[in-house]
This record gives C-alpha cells, sequence and structure tokens, in this order.
C-alpha cells in the first residue's frame, strides 16, 4: 500500500479539483472546462522547458543549474537577431549559436570533468549559469524585447454550441501549445527509439562502462547540450512571444524544477506528465480552492498559483523521491 502513496496523493488532488467546483456551484461546465484546457497548455510548456533539464541530466547525472540562463540567452539572440533579418532566419542563426555553445562547453569545461563527483559537475552548471548571465547581457542589452511570430493576441471563442458563452482560447496559447507538443513528441521518440537516444541513457548509467564499450562520451555530451539547447530556444520563443524577453524569464525555467521532481529526473516522458499535472493542478488550485481559502481564513487571497507547484513537488519527494517515472535506487547491505 505504501507504494502506491503518490498514486493516491495525485488521484485526491484530481478529485478535489473535479468536486470543489461543482460542490460551490459557482462554475459551470464550460468554465471549468476553459480553466481545465489552459493548465493544460501552461503544463505543455512546462514540459518543454523541463525536457531541458532531463536531457541533461541522462547524459550527465547532474541537474543542470544552467538551463535557465540558456533559455534566456536564446531569447534575447532570437529577439535581437530578429531586428535585422526573417524571424526564421533569426531562428536558425539562434540555433546555430545554442550549438556553438554547447561544442564549447564540452570542449572547455565537461571535457575535463569525466568521471569526476556529480558535485563538481553541478558547480560548473551554476558557473555556466551565472556566465551565461553576465555575457548575454553585454552581449545582447538588458532592456525587455519583443518576439513577434506573427500570430494574433485576440482570443478565440470555441464550443459556443455546447456551452453557453462558449469556451475562450488564446490564439497565441494554441499555436505555442502545438509547437511545444510537437517538439516534445519529437524528443520521445528519439530517446526510446534511437541509438543515439540508447547511448544517452547508457552514459547517464556509468561513464567509465559507456566509454568502455565505445560510447563516444565527447560526441555524447555535444548532442545533448545543442539538442537541450535548441530546446532552450523554443522555449525561450514561447514564452518571450507570451511574456517579453527580459532577464525575469529565468523564472520560468524555476517551474521546471517540480516539474522533473513529480515525472522523475531521468525520465522523458515523466517531465511531459509533470508538466500536465503542475498546469493543470496549480490552474485548478487558483481558481477553485483560492475563494476557498480566502473565505475559511480570512486570506488576502491570490497567489496560489506561485506556490502550489513546490508545495506538490515537496509532497512527492516525502514519500517518492524519484518521481511517478523515475527509477528507484536500492543499495544492498
Amino acid at each position: 500500500m505504501k507504494k502506491n502513496w503518490p498514486v493516491y496523493t495525485l488521484g485526491a488532488l484530481l478529485a478535489a479539483g473535479l468536486i470543489a467546483p461543482l460542490a460551490s456551484g459557482a462554475a459551470a461546465p464550460g468554465f471549468w472546462l476553459e480553466v481545465l484546457i489552459g493548465g493544460l497548455m501552461a503544463g505543455v510548456l512546462y514540459s518543454l522547458v523541463a525536457l531541458g533539464f532531463a536531457l541533461i541530466f541522462k547524459a550527465s547525472g547532474v541537474f543542470n543549474f544552467a538551463q535557465g540562463a540558456m533559455v534566456l540567452f536564446a531569447a534575447l539572440s532570437l529577439a535581437r537577431l530578429s531586428e535585422a533579418m526573417p524571424l526564421w532566419a533569426a531562428f536558425a542563426l539562434s540555433a546555430l549559436i545554442m550549438v556553438v555553445f554547447a561544442w564549447l562547453v564540452e570542449r572547455l569545461v565537461l571535457r575535463a570533468l569525466v568521471n569526476q563527483e556529480g558535485v563538481t559537475l553541478l558547480m560548473a552548471t551554476l558557473g555556466i549559469s551565472y556566465f551565461l548571465d553576465g555575457f548575454g547581457q553585454s552581449l545582447w542589452g538588458s532592456d525587455i524585447y519583443k518576439i513577434d511570430l506573427g500570430i494574433s493576441k485576440d482570443p478565440t471563442i470555441i464550443l459556443e454550441s455546447v456551452f453557453q458563452g462558449g469556451i475562450l482560447i488564446s490564439k497565441e496559447d494554441l499555436v505555442a501549445t502545438v509547437i511545444a507538443a510537437a517538439l516534445v513528441a519529437f524528443l520521445a521518440v528519439f530517446f526510446q527509439k534511437t541509438a543515439t537516444g540508447r547511448a544517452l541513457r547508457a552514459v547517464a548509467d556509468d561513464h567509465q562502462a559507456a566509454q568502455s564499450i565505445g560510447i563516444p562520451l565527447n560526441h555524447i555530451w555535444v548532442i545533448v547540450w545543442s539538442v537541450a539547447g535548441v530546446v532552450a530556444l523554443v522555449a525561450g520563443m514561447v514564452w518571450g512571444s507570451k511574456l517579453g524577453v527580459q532577464f525575469s524569464l529565468q523564472q520560468v525555467a524555476l517551474k521546471a524544477l517540480p516539474v522533473v521532481i513529480l515525472g522523475g529526473f531521468t525520465s522523458v516522458p515523466g517531465a511531459i506528465a509533470g508538466g500536465l499535472i503542475i498546469g493543470v493542478g496549480e490552474k485548478m488550485a487558483e481558481v477553485f480552492f483560492g475563494p476557498v481559502l480566502v473565505k475559511a481564513f480570512d486570506l488576502a487571497g491570490g497567489g496560489i498559483e506561485n506556490w502550489f507547484a513546490y508545495m506538490l513537488a515537496l509532497i512527492f519527494l516525502l514519500v517518492r523521491p524519484e518521481g511517478l517515472f523515475g527509477e528507484r535506487h536500492i543499495d544492498r547491505v
């Protein structure tokens, strides 16, 4: 029974999210569905950022503190380059910049740290993060920049014949979700079905063993950091279009931390599932549980969406530290 606690916890949260609006009688089914769809869209975008963490962890076995800085740097590159050239050309050049960055990271940092302790690699990614912050500001500037994807920001209404008043959906969010979902699906297939994906899993398990059977560790690290850089670019493009490209964009990457905790640091499908759970959970909590907590405890209200993901991640750390799809490590003595 104990090993199923995470499942019961998740089931209780989802059940509460379903029961709360119905019990209160304050929310129509159409409004509830609108919140659900909004949560799923946000969850896909969270999954996209979380994939960058999962990719690096698979290849090196260490949490990449630089992922947030990579998202910001890639978004800054795209925003500033798009001022002088078409968006597609700016995207291609920004992707090339991230690939060159991956090569430099492997050449100058990771190659010297092969088979070192995990905390050493962790500190290396922290140093890369601070370097990217400063270098990005020096190279591209520190103002707020825009990324125009050519998508109307006006919302659209769907299912008017089914629900009274219909369901309001942002066109920009919808297109961003489709782009993110396509990339997430591609990466999931890449890691599960290709020889390179299997090599990445082998490298994550044991660097020395992977090298002993002929897996080129240096090449694998360049590949995975390049892929993580392109993922950061897409994430930065999507979030930069929604929020503007600014240094607070790194806060988005922090939301990916509870996502990978829920899904498991070593699992690409887990990053997807964790993102959807966080996205739906925080929207439901803010809309349906917020008024209940305000009334019950005489609170000012609001802000639940900011801390809900971290509280849910804390629960999972207590009962299932490896996450829903992570691998359990059993030490025999």
